[in-house]
């Protein structure tokens, strides 16, 4: 065939699917110098990078590159998402693509110019056919992260394996070592999200439909703030409370879930308390209740329970499917940053949310200074004192608590030689460096109080205009009954899942893959719980289990 037609025929059928990266190849000069393509001995084209010097060095075997190439893909065990890293003839794709247990292959490659000579010699059709192929051409390392992020669903498609060329990863070893590490990077945090997902898909669930009717209204008024306090629970929150109490009037006052037993044993009322933990463990935070008058910010999958606390609820949603879903199909509701994956990250989106220019947080020690794991008067002081006995005292409970992870022991030197130390876990490491870069991108000036604990490394703080933003409900379209039974139709309305999960995904309308999203979560926990492998199986177990909850709700309408 010509070349020019295996150039226009792949642009043609890549264009399908990848209609931008399509164009960009369209208006790209190949570079004709950087490859020759020889036949193998098996007759299949071979490209050939030359360097240089002028020397060859081929991609793949020039014996057998399909042999090699199913040897390779013969090592992958349960893994069904595959990233290549190279794309070279597109043997390893399609062997992979030939595998039954492969669900989705992505290939990444680096330099467009090259890209279009090896499309000039080489026919990918039969790649850029399969919904199952993607190519991802040029991204940044934070770009491709986030390609990673939205492609791959574990509970879909299992493990993922990263595979390179190393014949032409080698040839650009910095780009790909970069896209390596981004890879890297998306994978920890699919492993992450994955486990929360495991462990509270289904709590998520029935929490969520069980706040639906409390939702319907709003009860109180939402501030528009121009300074507001964060109070988190750390350690440290016990020495700035007199700091807090000089600044109390001049200053909306948010405490998160955790530090308001400590907040109210101190004699101050916060202004707002946020909780987003779905476990019924967050009531022991209210124990002592909320006093009248105080707003309480609620995730819409927080433990129903937390709703009678107060007359004065604000729903919000956040990253969970289910609750934006809801916040799209049924009543809007404001969303809230979620993503730090802790409560004092979102409390500072909510302060950001109400419309405050500069923030003080307090209390935010994200590690366990000088061994203490909370301030005083925190909720797990009251609840080992009740459980303790003469084999399991207070501090022995409190010690369990507070080395139940692996810990990293760090000293801090001062010039006064009044050294201190604090224990840090990956977990709370995480959290603050989250935290850390959203400071970068806030419209709000954050300013961390010292305390005991990691120092929180934020941008220098600048004058800023207030901002604007609001935090504001919407009117239900319909009651929640009316609601649930539309939802409940759209779930039993899902086409039944195909073979593949990559071609189940494409037959999907928008509406039905937003639908199927919400299911999601619930399908990552009963994955874990029973331990199904189908994807099939698992589709139709978290449908038939929604819909059982479903039927449970409308039955106490």
């Amino acid at each position: 065939m010509d070349k020019d037609n295996f150039f226009e025929k792949n642009l043609l059928t890549l264009s399908k699917r990848n209609q931008d990266l399509s164009i960009r190849l369209s208006k790209t000069v190949a570079k004709t110098s950087r490859y020759k393509f020889p036949l193998s001995r098996s007759g299949e084209i071979i490209p050939n990078w030359v360097d240089a010097q002028g020397t060859a060095h081929p991609l793949h075997s020039m014996i057998d590159p399909r042999k090699e190439a199913k040897r390779l893909i013969e090592t992958i065990q349960s893994e069904g998402f595959i990233v290549f890293l190279g794309l070279g003839a597109g043997f390893y794709a399609e062997e992979a693509l030939r595998r039954e247990g492969t669900g989705f292959v992505l290939v990444v490659e680096y330099d467009l110019c090259v890209l279009a000579e090896l499309f000039y010699n080489i026919d990918y059709t039969s790649l850029f056919e399969d919904p199952r192929f993607g190519l991802a051409v040029d991204l940044s390392g934070e770009e491709l992260k986030r390609l990673i992020l939205s492609l791959y669903q574990p509970v879909l498609f299992g493990g993922i394996k990263v595979i390179p060329l190393r014949s032409r990863t080698s040839l650009q070893a910095e780009s790909f070592i970069k896209a390596a590490k981004a890879i890297e990077a998306a994978i920890d945090r699919v492993s992450s999200d994955y486990s929360v997902q495991a462990r509270f898909g289904r709590r998520w669930l029935s929490n969520t439909l069980r706040n639906l009717k409390n939702s319907c209204t709003v009860h109180g008024g939402i501030p528009s703030i121009k300074k507001a306090t964060v109070c988190a629970a750390g350690p440290s929150l016990s020495l700035q409370i007199s700091a807090i109490q000089k600044k109390r009037e001049k200053t909306f006052l948010i405490a998160v879930d955790t530090s308001l037993p400590c907040l109210l044993n101190a004699g101050i009322t916060p202004d707002a308390v946020i909780s987003i933990d779905c476990q019924h463990i967050s009531y022991y935070h209210f124990m002592d209740g909320l006093p009248e008058g105080v707003l309480l910010f609620l995730d819409l999958a927080s433990p129903p329970l937390l709703a009678s606390r107060s007359e004065s609820i604000c729903f919000f949603t956040s990253a969970h499917p289910l609750t934006k879903y809801i916040s799209q199909a049924w009543k809007p509701l404001p969303e809230l940053d979620t993503s730090g994956g802790n409560v004092t990250y979102t409390a500072v989106s909510l302060a950001e949310q109400l419309g405050a220019s500069e923030i003080e947080l307090y209390g935010a020690d994200f590690s366990y200074p000088g061994g203490v794991s909370y301030a005083s008067g925190a909720y797990i002081y009251s609840l080992f004192a009740k459980r303790q006995n003469r084999i399991s005292p207070l501090e022995a409970q409190c010690s369990d608590f507070l080395y139940r992870t692996p810990l990293e022991k760090i000293t801090c030197h001062s010039d006064d030689g009044a050294d201190s130390w604090y224990y840090e876990n990956r977990l709370l490491k995480f959290y603050r460096q989250r935290l850390e870069e959203k400071s970068l991108n806030m419209e709000a000036a954050l300013f961390p109080a010292k305390g005991l604990g990691a120092p929180i490394c934020v941008r220098q703080a600048e004058s800023r205009k207030q901002n604007l933003k609001t935090f504001t409900t919407g009117k239900a379209a319909t009651q929640a009954e009316d609601f649930l039974l539309f939802y409940r139709n759209e779930i039993a309305c899902l086409p039944k899942p195909e073979k593949s999960a990559a071609l189940y995904l494409e037959s999907l309308d928008d509406e039905e893959r937003t639908v199927f999203a919400t299911i999601l979560p619930l399908a990552c926990f009963i994955k874990n719980r029973y331990s199904i492998a189908d994807y099939i199986e698992l589709i139709e177990e978290a449908k038939a289990y929604t819909i059982k909850q479903i039927d449970k709700m409308l039955g106490k309408y």
